[in-house]
């Protein structure tokens, strides 16, 4: 029964062995593309601040702005939702939270929502419910080009000029550190701004070619454009650190279960060594 034992144990440990190998070995590549992730999300985050920041600056400096793209314009019917999540698993909670604040935000949606997933996770939770998929990305977030979210986003837009949609709404995770992530929901359009005073008029007169307006209207499709691809980038990143966290969890908890396992076949081996001695005196003490 021993020498059994000691071999279930021992496959027990080879077995261990060899995932504490597999996850440690993804946490260094997790590790590897959380770095090269971050460093594009913060390049594109400087490029959304500028934007929204020249937009801004147009509404609070001019009396002309077009009312077609800001809040209270028109009733809010249908909701377009944006949805990112990974094409992978192994990362903790990062799907299962955007998908629960996502679907929290359609049940309360009385009308029929225009349902846009990034991501494998998110299009097979929703495909499974019976809701309808307007359109999807399916390739790797960290992947996907600046051209590629431009054509994801001109149907988006032409539905809401059009009448099709109401509201775009951005469903993705937040990137705070390394440690801590945070999902977000953060409304496209119509856009949102307020008159802010600490933003100065300007001291010259500015001419806007060809109009306040035109202008205007290009730069908001622009910061959809660029929000939804930093929310892409900004996702991607918070994934790898979530899958690196993860994997160092299940690599400690390996570790941990090796050190337990060596000590029940410590044991084990122990109690076989001392049956082996207590036959051999039995053994010989007959024999007298």
């Amino acid at each position: 029964m021993a020498t059994s034992s000691m071999q279930d144990i021992k496959r027990r440990i080879k077995s261990v062995t060899s995932t504490e190998h597999i996850t440690n070995a993804m946490k260094l590549v997790s590790a590897g593309k959380l770095r090269k992730a971050k460093a594009t999300f913060e390049k594109s985050h400087e490029n959304i601040h500028f934007i929204a920041h020249t937009i801004a600056e147009i509404f609070n400096s001019s009396s002309d702005v077009p009312q077609h793209y800001l809040a209270g314009n028109r009733e809010i019917k249908t909701t377009c939702y944006i949805i990112v999540t990974s094409c992978k698993g192994l990362c903790g909670g990062f799907n299962s939270n955007i998908i629960k604040e996502a679907e929290r935000e359609i049940l309360e949606d009385w009308e029929k929502p225009v349902i846009v997933a990034i991501g494998t996770k998110g299009k097979e939770y929703f495909e499974k419910r019976g809701y309808d998929i307007y359109s999807d990305y399916l390739a790797p977030p960290e992947s996907i080009s600046f051209l590629e979210t431009r054509e994801m986003s001109r149907p988006i837009i032409e539905m809401y000029n059009s009448g099709e949609i109401d509201e775009v709404v951005l469903i993705y995770t937040s990137f705070i550190s390394s440690l801590e992530q945070e999902v977000k929901n953060v409304t496209l359009l119509p856009f949102e701004i307020e008159h802010d005073p600490e933003i100065m008029r300007l001291e010259k007169m500015v001419e806007y070619e060809p109009s306040v307006e035109d202008v205007f209207n290009y730069l908001v499709p622009k910061y959809v454009e660029m929000m939804i691809y930093s929310a892409v980038v900004e996702s991607a990143t918070c994934e790898h650190a979530a899958r690196r966290m993860a994997m160092e969890n299940a690599t400690d908890n390996a570790r941990e279960m090796l050190d337990s396992l060596s000590l029940y076949y410590n044991r084990a081996r122990q109690s076989a060594i001392t049956d082996e001695i207590i036959e051999i005196v039995a053994g010989s003490e007959a024999q007298k």
